[in-house]
């Protein structure tokens, strides 16, 4: 039970607010609020010191995509 806590905030970690600042550049995929698929979710590019869009839903977040 331990480890899949573990795993929840380890997802919650890499999951980025719209409008936030320095996040790495590169690429990132819209989600759910708890990281799941989002129905009419994107795929961004920002390069350095950009900041995230806004997402399609509010609620929805920017997950760096690896």
């Amino acid at each position: 039970m331990a480890q899949n806590q573990s795993n929840q905030n380890s997802a919650s970690n890499s999951l980025y607010n719209p409008g936030q600042d320095n996040a790495p550049a590169g690429e990132y995929v819209e989600v759910g609020p708890r990281g799941g698929e989002a129905q009419s979710g994107r795929t961004v590019r920002i390069s350095r010191g950009d900041k995230l869009p806004p997402t399609q839903e509010a609620g929805n977040k920017w997950m760096f995509k690896e």
